[in-house]
Protein backbone atom coordinates (compact mmCIF):
# COMPACT_ATOMS: atom_id res chain seq x y z
CA UNK A 1 0.00 0.00 0.00
CA UNK A 2 1.84 3.08 -0.85
CA UNK A 3 0.50 6.88 0.73
CA UNK A 4 -2.24 8.79 -0.87
CA UNK A 5 0.22 11.38 -1.43
CA UNK A 6 1.80 9.37 -3.81
CA UNK A 7 -1.78 9.67 -5.88
CA UNK A 8 -0.91 12.07 -8.97
CA UNK A 9 -2.91 15.35 -9.72
CA UNK A 10 -3.22 13.27 -13.30
CA UNK A 11 -5.07 10.59 -11.64
CA UNK A 12 -6.63 12.39 -9.48
CA UNK A 13 -7.86 14.72 -12.77
CA UNK A 14 -9.60 11.97 -14.10
CA UNK A 15 -12.04 10.98 -11.80
CA UNK A 16 -15.55 11.50 -12.07
CA UNK A 17 -17.27 9.31 -9.41
CA UNK A 18 -16.67 7.98 -5.86
CA UNK A 19 -17.30 4.68 -4.04
CA UNK A 20 -16.90 4.26 -0.57
CA UNK A 21 -18.03 1.45 2.44
CA UNK A 22 -19.26 3.17 4.80
CA UNK A 23 -18.26 1.26 8.30
CA UNK A 24 -14.98 2.70 9.68
CA UNK A 25 -14.88 4.49 6.35
CA UNK A 26 -17.40 7.18 6.41
CA UNK A 27 -17.66 6.79 10.16
CA UNK A 28 -15.46 6.96 13.00
CA UNK A 29 -15.88 4.97 16.21
CA UNK A 30 -19.55 3.95 14.42
CA UNK A 31 -20.75 7.79 14.14
CA UNK A 32 -21.14 10.12 10.75
CA UNK A 33 -19.08 12.97 11.98
CA UNK A 34 -20.11 15.92 10.39
CA UNK A 35 -16.28 16.18 8.65
CA UNK A 36 -17.69 12.83 6.80
CA UNK A 37 -20.55 13.67 5.74
CA UNK A 38 -19.31 17.33 5.03
CA UNK A 39 -16.38 15.41 2.69
CA UNK A 40 -19.47 13.73 0.57
CA UNK A 41 -21.40 17.06 0.55
CA UNK A 42 -18.78 18.85 -0.96
CA UNK A 43 -17.81 16.09 -3.43
CA UNK A 44 -21.29 15.53 -4.58
CA UNK A 45 -21.74 20.22 -5.12
CA UNK A 46 -18.61 19.46 -7.21
CA UNK A 47 -19.95 17.21 -9.61
CA UNK A 48 -18.50 13.74 -8.42
CA UNK A 49 -20.93 10.76 -7.98
CA UNK A 50 -21.30 10.05 -4.50
CA UNK A 51 -22.04 6.45 -3.92
CA UNK A 52 -21.76 4.46 -0.33
CA UNK A 53 -21.35 0.80 -1.16
CA UNK A 54 -21.74 -1.54 2.25
CA UNK A 55 -22.61 -4.56 3.97
CA UNK A 56 -25.68 -1.92 5.83
CA UNK A 57 -29.76 -3.42 5.53
CA UNK A 58 -32.26 -2.33 3.19
CA UNK A 59 -33.34 -0.02 5.86
CA UNK A 60 -30.83 1.66 6.30
CA UNK A 61 -29.92 2.29 2.82
CA UNK A 62 -33.80 3.24 2.22
CA UNK A 63 -33.05 6.15 4.75
CA UNK A 64 -29.11 6.92 2.93
CA UNK A 65 -30.60 6.85 -0.69
CA UNK A 66 -33.20 9.59 0.47
CA UNK A 67 -31.44 11.76 3.30
CA UNK A 68 -27.77 11.40 2.18
CA UNK A 69 -25.72 13.57 -0.04
CA UNK A 70 -25.65 10.77 -2.35
CA UNK A 71 -26.34 9.72 -5.69
CA UNK A 72 -27.34 6.01 -4.74
CA UNK A 73 -26.43 3.34 -2.49
CA UNK A 74 -25.69 0.00 -2.86
CA UNK A 75 -26.18 -2.72 0.25
CA UNK A 76 -26.12 -6.08 1.90
CA UNK A 77 -23.13 -6.27 0.26
CA UNK A 78 -24.37 -5.88 -3.17
CA UNK A 79 -27.87 -7.82 -2.45
CA UNK A 80 -29.44 -4.72 -4.17
CA UNK A 81 -29.22 -0.87 -5.12
CA UNK A 82 -31.19 2.08 -4.11
CA UNK A 83 -31.68 5.31 -5.60
CA UNK A 84 -33.76 8.52 -5.02
CA UNK A 85 -34.91 10.10 -8.67
CA UNK A 86 -35.96 13.41 -7.23
CA UNK A 87 -36.52 14.93 -10.81
CA UNK A 88 -40.11 15.54 -10.44
CA UNK A 89 -41.78 15.93 -7.60
CA UNK A 90 -42.39 14.21 -5.25
CA UNK A 91 -39.15 12.20 -5.82
CA UNK A 92 -39.32 7.76 -6.10
CA UNK A 93 -37.21 5.93 -4.62
CA UNK A 94 -36.09 3.30 -6.92
CA UNK A 95 -34.98 -0.45 -5.75
CA UNK A 96 -33.27 -3.10 -7.36
CA UNK A 97 -32.20 -6.42 -6.01
CA UNK A 98 -30.25 -8.86 -7.20
CA UNK A 99 -32.51 -12.11 -6.19
CA UNK A 100 -36.46 -11.74 -6.95
CA UNK A 101 -38.90 -11.50 -3.77
CA UNK A 102 -39.81 -15.27 -3.44
CA UNK A 103 -36.23 -15.94 -3.36
CA UNK A 104 -35.53 -13.55 -1.00
CA UNK A 105 -37.93 -14.72 1.37
CA UNK A 106 -37.42 -18.51 0.74
CA UNK A 107 -33.10 -17.38 1.74
CA UNK A 108 -34.38 -15.28 4.67
CA UNK A 109 -36.08 -18.69 6.20
CA UNK A 110 -33.22 -20.86 5.86
CA UNK A 111 -30.53 -17.73 6.98
CA UNK A 112 -32.85 -17.89 9.96
CA UNK A 113 -31.94 -21.32 10.69
CA UNK A 114 -28.05 -21.29 10.10
CA UNK A 115 -28.49 -18.06 12.48
CA UNK A 116 -29.24 -20.21 15.24
CA UNK A 117 -27.10 -22.65 15.11
CA UNK A 118 -23.87 -20.35 14.66
CA UNK A 119 -25.09 -18.46 18.24
CA UNK A 120 -25.14 -21.99 19.52
CA UNK A 121 -22.01 -22.65 18.48
CA UNK A 122 -19.68 -19.46 18.54
CA UNK A 123 -19.81 -18.09 22.01
CA UNK A 124 -20.17 -14.44 22.61
CA UNK A 125 -21.39 -13.82 18.92
CA UNK A 126 -25.21 -12.29 18.45
CA UNK A 127 -27.16 -10.96 15.56
CA UNK A 128 -26.56 -7.64 14.64
CA UNK A 129 -28.75 -4.80 15.95
CA UNK A 130 -29.56 -4.10 12.47
CA UNK A 131 -31.01 -7.75 11.31
CA UNK A 132 -34.47 -6.65 11.60
CA UNK A 133 -34.28 -4.50 8.23
CA UNK A 134 -32.26 -6.75 6.12
CA UNK A 135 -33.96 -8.03 2.68
CA UNK A 136 -31.39 -10.48 1.64
CA UNK A 137 -28.41 -11.58 4.07
CA UNK A 138 -27.64 -12.65 7.47
CA UNK A 139 -25.16 -10.35 9.39
CA UNK A 140 -23.64 -12.13 12.92
CA UNK A 141 -22.45 -9.15 15.07
CA UNK A 142 -18.79 -9.52 16.66
CA UNK A 143 -17.86 -6.47 17.76
CA UNK A 144 -20.11 -3.96 16.89
CA UNK A 145 -22.54 -4.05 20.32
CA UNK A 146 -20.88 -7.02 21.84
CA UNK A 147 -17.05 -7.75 23.43
CA UNK A 148 -14.84 -8.20 20.33
CA UNK A 149 -14.60 -12.04 19.82
CA UNK A 150 -11.47 -13.40 18.86
CA UNK A 151 -9.78 -14.62 14.94
CA UNK A 152 -10.91 -18.18 15.88
CA UNK A 153 -14.52 -17.30 16.33
CA UNK A 154 -14.83 -14.88 13.57
CA UNK A 155 -13.14 -17.39 11.25
CA UNK A 156 -15.69 -20.49 12.56
CA UNK A 157 -18.65 -17.85 11.94
CA UNK A 158 -17.02 -17.79 8.28
CA UNK A 159 -16.70 -21.58 8.20
CA UNK A 160 -20.51 -22.53 9.34
CA UNK A 161 -21.87 -20.10 6.55
CA UNK A 162 -19.41 -21.21 3.71
CA UNK A 163 -20.58 -25.18 4.90
CA UNK A 164 -23.87 -24.47 4.57
CA UNK A 165 -23.61 -22.90 1.06
CA UNK A 166 -23.52 -19.76 1.76
CA UNK A 167 -21.43 -16.58 0.57
CA UNK A 168 -19.38 -15.16 3.77
CA UNK A 169 -17.90 -11.88 3.88
CA UNK A 170 -16.31 -10.16 6.93
CA UNK A 171 -16.53 -6.20 7.73
CA UNK A 172 -14.75 -4.14 9.84
CA UNK A 173 -18.08 -5.58 12.39
CA UNK A 174 -19.73 -8.23 11.46
CA UNK A 175 -19.73 -11.73 9.34
CA UNK A 176 -22.66 -11.06 6.40
CA UNK A 177 -23.56 -14.30 4.76
CA UNK A 178 -26.10 -14.52 2.02
CA UNK A 179 -27.02 -17.05 -0.27
CA UNK A 180 -26.17 -16.36 -4.04
CA UNK A 181 -22.76 -15.52 -5.74
CA UNK A 182 -22.62 -12.06 -5.95
CA UNK A 183 -21.02 -9.10 -3.77
CA UNK A 184 -19.83 -5.27 -3.90
CA UNK A 185 -18.64 -5.40 -7.78
CA UNK A 186 -21.28 -7.56 -8.92
CA UNK A 187 -23.90 -4.54 -7.88
CA UNK A 188 -21.52 -1.67 -8.29
CA UNK A 189 -21.33 -2.79 -12.00
CA UNK A 190 -25.12 -2.73 -12.73
CA UNK A 191 -25.59 0.13 -11.00
CA UNK A 192 -23.71 2.11 -12.50
CA UNK A 193 -24.28 1.09 -15.86
CA UNK A 194 -28.34 0.99 -15.37
CA UNK A 195 -28.85 4.38 -13.29
CA UNK A 196 -25.44 6.43 -15.23
CA UNK A 197 -24.83 4.93 -18.18
CA UNK A 198 -21.61 3.79 -17.05
CA UNK A 199 -19.33 1.01 -18.24
CA UNK A 200 -17.04 -0.14 -15.43
CA UNK A 201 -14.59 -2.09 -17.70
CA UNK A 202 -14.19 1.16 -19.56
CA UNK A 203 -14.55 3.92 -17.21
CA UNK A 204 -12.80 2.17 -13.72
CA UNK A 205 -9.60 4.49 -14.31
CA UNK A 206 -11.74 7.63 -13.33
CA UNK A 207 -13.27 5.67 -10.74
CA UNK A 208 -12.20 5.81 -6.14
CA UNK A 209 -13.09 3.22 -4.16
CA UNK A 210 -12.31 4.18 -0.54
CA UNK A 211 -12.99 1.18 1.95
CA UNK A 212 -11.32 -0.58 5.30
CA UNK A 213 -11.91 -4.37 5.96
CA UNK A 214 -11.70 -7.96 4.49
CA UNK A 215 -15.26 -7.41 2.16
CA UNK A 216 -13.87 -4.74 0.41
CA UNK A 217 -10.97 -6.46 -1.00
CA UNK A 218 -13.04 -7.42 -4.60
CA UNK A 219 -13.01 -3.61 -4.11
CA UNK A 220 -9.50 -2.63 -3.72
CA UNK A 221 -8.15 -5.69 -6.35
CA UNK A 222 -10.46 -4.17 -9.40
CA UNK A 223 -10.11 -0.78 -8.84
CA UNK A 224 -6.92 0.67 -9.95
CA UNK A 225 -7.53 4.01 -7.69
CA UNK A 226 -8.62 1.98 -4.57
CA UNK A 227 -7.93 3.77 -1.15
CA UNK A 228 -8.22 2.07 2.37
CA UNK A 229 -8.29 4.28 5.41
CA UNK A 230 -5.57 3.76 8.04
CA UNK A 231 -7.04 1.65 9.81
CA UNK A 232 -7.05 -1.13 7.32
CA UNK A 233 -3.60 -2.12 8.72
CA UNK A 234 -5.62 -3.50 11.64
CA UNK A 235 -6.14 -6.56 9.30
CA UNK A 236 -3.04 -7.40 8.29
CA UNK A 237 -2.84 -10.76 6.87
CA UNK A 238 -5.97 -11.61 7.33
CA UNK A 239 -7.06 -8.81 4.60
CA UNK A 240 -7.04 -10.95 1.05
CA UNK A 241 -6.31 -8.27 -1.36
CA UNK A 242 -5.08 -4.62 0.19
CA UNK A 243 -5.66 -1.01 -1.66
CA UNK A 244 -3.27 0.43 -3.65
CA UNK A 245 -2.38 3.52 -1.51
CA UNK A 246 -3.74 4.44 1.87
CA UNK A 247 -4.33 7.46 3.84
CA UNK A 248 -2.44 9.22 6.87
CA UNK A 249 -5.93 9.29 9.05
CA UNK A 250 -8.05 6.91 10.14
CA UNK A 251 -12.58 6.41 9.55
CA UNK A 252 -14.11 9.52 8.42
CA UNK A 253 -11.09 11.72 8.63
CA UNK A 254 -9.53 9.12 6.43
CA UNK A 255 -12.35 9.82 4.16
CA UNK A 256 -12.20 13.35 3.90
CA UNK A 257 -8.03 13.67 3.37
CA UNK A 258 -9.25 11.74 0.14
CA UNK A 259 -11.87 14.19 -0.82
CA UNK A 260 -9.49 17.03 -0.38
CA UNK A 261 -7.32 15.46 -2.38
CA UNK A 262 -10.04 15.39 -5.06
CA UNK A 263 -11.79 18.76 -4.83
CA UNK A 264 -8.35 20.54 -4.99
CA UNK A 265 -8.40 19.11 -9.20
CA UNK A 266 -11.79 21.00 -9.27
CA UNK A 267 -10.32 24.18 -8.18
Amino acid sequence: MRPLAELSAAQLGLVRCVLADIDDTLTTDGRLTAEAYGAMERLRDAGFLMIPITGRPAGWCDHIARMWPVDAVVGENGAFYFRYDDRESPGRLIKRFMASESERTANRRRLEQLGEQILAVVPGAALASDQLYREADLAIDFREDVPPLEPPAIDRIVEMFTQAGATAKVSSIHVNGWFGTYDKLTMTRIMLDECFAIDLDEERASIVFAGDSPNDSPMFEYFPLSVGVANVHEWGERLPIPPAFVTTAEGGAGFAEIAERLLATRR
